[in-house]
């Protein structure tokens, strides 16, 4: 990380520490009978837990392969001093995991939000999913497919998907028409060598499932993909009249993106707050 960016995040940090007191409760085990790390969840809310309050959930990005919560505690906490209990999940990753169990471990840590989110000020007929690259992936393929909340047997509590950057919308379309490069492997470890696997595996084939809003952020210098397959997603849930909005972020590349939401002044935030009290 270069010195200047590294100096930005302890200042924002330091101005955030300074501010309205957010409350912290970390590691909290979501899948039953699991002690993997992965299988862990963070909630960031405010002190005053008398009113119930909407709730975020996010799913990081990294390639299905890598990332963690702790990365992201600046956007937990910045959502809490916006008057919203979030919550940053780990989920299993590649190799070890292919798709399905990321996203049903996705699903699981949702089920675990709906019951239990209220001792944290939440309510749990209220709960967003946020998901970044790879994140927006699995946050679209649990809403848009049902087989996983069913695994968890609850129906989708989902209120609204939050879509910043994401990658993965459509990977049969992907992996056969885009070059092999040196990313392509770990997106095979994530997604087989089966192109009907590679079909069931994204969220574009289940459209017609889509019953909840949409909010899709895109960057104006991010990866041509992820132009085209937001754009086709927006493009066929209009036709089809759902509900659903497509921003575009000037000059933000695919990690800028999500690095822009370290400030918590970040357009992104209002934009957000403005779709969850819409819905």
């Amino acid at each position: 990380m270069k010195l200047k960016y590294f100096l930005l995040i302890l200042i924002l940090a330091s101005v955030l520490e300074l501010s309205a007191k957010v409350l912290i409760s970390k590691d909290i085990p979501y899948r039953e009978n699991s002690t993997d790390i992965r299988n862990r969840l963070d909630v960031y809310y405010p002190e005053n837990t008398q009113k119930s309050k909407d709730v975020l959930v996010f799913i990081h990005g990294g390639s299905w392969n890598s990332g963690k919560k702790e990365i992201y505690w600046w956007l937990g906490k910045n959502m809490a001093r916006k008057n919203v209990v979030s919550v940053i999940i780990n989920y299993s990753l590649s190799p070890e995991s292919q798709y399905e169990n990321m996203a049903l471990d996705c699903a699981l840590a949702i089920k675990w939000v709906k019951d239990s989110i209220a001792r944290f000020g939440g309510r749990s007929d209220r709960i967003f999913v946020m998901g970044h690259s790879a994140g927006g992936h699995l946050a679209a393929l649990i809403n848009n497919d049902p087989r996983f909340f069913e695994s968890t047997g609850i129906p989708n509590p989902i209120k609204g998907v939050i879509l910043n950057d994401s990658f993965g919308l459509d990977m049969y379309e992907y992996l056969t028409v885009a070059e092999p490069d040196e990313h392509t492997e770990d997106f095979l470890n994530a997604f087989s060598r089966d192109q009907e696997t590679w079909k069931t595996a994204s969220p574009m084939y289940y459209l017609q499932n889509v019953m909840k809003p949409f909010l899709v952020f895109v960057g104006e210098r991010t990866y041509p993909a992820i132009k085209l397959q937001s754009k086709r997603l927006y493009d066929e849930l209009l036709k089809a009249n759902k509900t659903i909005e497509m921003k575009y972020i000037e000059r933000k590349r695919h990690k800028g993106m999500i690095i822009q939401m370290i400030s918590r002044k970040n357009q992104m935030y209002d934009l957000i707050l403005e779709f969850m009290a819409k819905a």
